[in-house]
């Protein structure tokens, strides 16, 4: 047995074994005394080349951000219960989950389906949500991070990354946190930011669906100038997820999917049909068709609206889509007062702004971020719909003629509706 595993911290935390090494230190599987638990113990440590200021830095770092995740109640954050010194380090006391990490599975198994990397993907927004409320960044954000235990998904060292901005860190050369994760602004020494996880998140998921991160190439400056120099690889397992996951990767922070856009967009993905989920890649493969002929084409004066109309209806098992022929959208006269219809949208206030559409192997869309008036409405009676109010607390919505509770002012929400 090493002088480590003879360690008890804290008069209570004994170490056992050792379970794995990172970056920052190593992993120990612990006993409580006091508790009689099983615990995950992390062993903070730094390069021996840092200078004793240095070092005091890295401490006072480690028991602030180590202290702040440990107030985060999530089922999908790992649990922090404590922080000792001991030896002159800092150790992070966990909750111990003996499951593999999202890392493992992918080197195990290979990429996954995307119905299992948007249930992934939505799990971590909601911890990233929870952490982000308390003002936490992540900052180190990756698959080996993600534990998968059962239907449970966990993120792990939550607020025990540091900021490669640090001047007393950046000036030893040592890069902090993980270049094939990390998103581009941090990479150029910008401070992290929720939308720094949120890029983070997307090269995640990304790796989830093909095997690898987007930007990862043989060595860290090779990746790190992929990362300030392409443009981020489209996925081409992704399905109905593709759009997420280019909407996170977007290198401009302030063009990047907010939160609720990417819960948004990933609820929208997970609920359409099974067919259309089959569709989705060659249909989102010949958007980007599009798009890379309309970059080429627009210097030569073409027409891209008129290129991509063309290419639309050329494209088997697509069509342009909008409302049925000869179906004018009800009046609020017309409109049962119960909400009678599959679907009822009620404008109670300027702003009430929807989406509605009829599932198929060919979407077909019955309001394209229409503004209904206030005191109007729009009635729908087909038997399935998904549909987004942009703003909860504008409209009123009746589904099979019960009315949904309201929301906050600017909430979107999405609604798949079947008749009874």
């Amino acid at each position: 047995m090493s002088q480590s595993e003879r360690l008890v911290l804290a008069t209570r935390y004994r170490l056992v074994s050792e379970i794995g090494q990172g970056a920052n230190g190593i992993v120990w599987r612990g006993h409580d005394d006091l508790l009689d638990r099983a615990v995950a113990i992390k062993e903070l440590r730094l390069p021996d080349d840092l200078s004793e200021n240095e070092r005091v830095v890295f401490y006072r770092r480690t028991l602030r951000e180590a202290r702040a995740p440990a107030q985060l109640r999530s089922t999908s954050i790992v649990e922090v219960y404590d922080v000792v010194i001991e030896q002159g380090r800092p150790w992070i006391v966990m909750e111990l989950i003996e499951a593999p990490s999202l890392e493992q599975l992918i080197e195990r198994s290979g990429p996954l389906p995307p119905e299992r990397v948007g249930y992934i993907g939505r799990k971590l927004l909601d911890a990233l949500a929870v952490a982000h409320r308390a003002g936490i960044v992540h900052r180190d954000l990756k698959p080996s991070n993600v534990l998968l235990d059962g239907d449970r998904v966990v993120l792990t060292d939550f607020g025990l990354a540091f900021s490669s901005g640090s001047t007393s860190l950046t000036k030893t050369g040592h890069f902090m946190g993980s270049p094939a994760y990390v998103a581009p602004e941090v990479a150029a020494g910008e401070k992290a930011t929720p939308r720094s996880d949120l890029w983070s998140l997307g090269a995640t998921l990304y790796a989830a669906l093909e095997g690898r991160p987007p930007f990862e190439r043989d060595n860290v400056m090779a990746t790190l100038s992929a990362l300030a120099n392409e443009t981020p690889p489209t996925p081409r397992n992704a399905g109905t997820l593709g759009p997420v996951v280019s909407g996170l990767l977007e290198k401009h922070p302030t063009r990047r999917l907010s939160h609720a856009r990417a819960v948004d967009r990933l609820e929208r993905a997970m609920t359409a049909p099974r067919s259309a989920r089959r569709n989705a890649t060659p249909r989102y493969r010949l958007m980007a068709v599009i798009a890379l002929v309309g970059a080429v084409v627009a210097s030569c004066g073409i027409g891209v609206t008129a290129l991509a109309v063309g290419m639309m209806r050329e494209s088997p098992g697509t069509q342009p889509t909008g409302q049925p022929t000869g179906q004018a959208p009800p009046t609020a006269s017309t409109v049962p007062a119960s909400g009678g219809g599959t679907l009822v949208v009620r404008a109670r206030a300027a702003g009430c702004r929807i989406f509605v559409a009829v599932p198929g192997t060919t979407l077909t869309v019955l309001a394209n971020n229409e503004t209904i008036p206030p005191g109007g409405a729009r009635q729908y009676d087909q038997p399935v719909l998904n549909a987004v109010v942009y703003d909860a607390s504008a409209c009123e919505v009746w589904v099979n003629g019960q009315r949904k509770p309201l929301g906050e002012p600017g909430q979107r929400r999405s609604y798949t509706v079947r008749a009874r």
